[in-house]
């Protein structure tokens, strides 16, 4: 029987997104307010409303989290593993035997392209082979004769 050691559990309750899922949530005061140089509020308007954001979005945050997560987690659950099963018991096995039907489609289809469309393609290619075009940026400019 494995335990988890102490730390392990710790580190895991201090880094709660070590796989940088929600990097684009921003929600420290300094990422969001700034006052540039010309328009500047007293300092203790500044201080005060920074301690205002910083309780209020705690506490909200940790009352949502309380109420509404666990019921969240547990939806979540239940939508992964639906997830899960379906693509292990039904789009998996339904995929395989797509593929299973369809190799002597492909081998098919493969001996047509080699029979009919390769031989096609050689000789296109055996005729434009000698194709050679020269392009010149110092040529004169021809007038084109077809204008209308």
């Amino acid at each position: 029987m494995m335990t988890a050691k102490p730390e392990s559990v710790h580190e895991a309750l201090e880094d709660r997104d070590p796989n940088n899922l929600n990097q684009h949530i921003q929600i420290v005061w300094d990422d969001i307010i700034g006052e540039p140089e010309g328009a500047r509020s007293p300092e203790c308007a500044w201080r005060l409303s920074h301690a205002c954001y910083r309780h209020s979005r705690n506490c909200c945050y940790t009352v949502l989290a309380v109420l509404l997560a666990p019921p969240c987690a547990l939806l979540l659950g239940c939508g992964f593993a639906c997830l899960a099963f379906e693509q292990i018991w039904c789009t998996r096995p339904c995929l395989r035997c797509v593929k299973i039907y369809c190799a002597n489609l492909r081998t098919m289809v493969q001996s047509c392209a080699a029979a009919v469309v390769v031989p096609c393609a050689d000789a296109v290619g055996h005729l434009c082979r000698n194709i050679r075009v020269n392009f010149r940026k110092d040529a004169p400019e021809d007038k084109d004769m077809l204008i209308v």
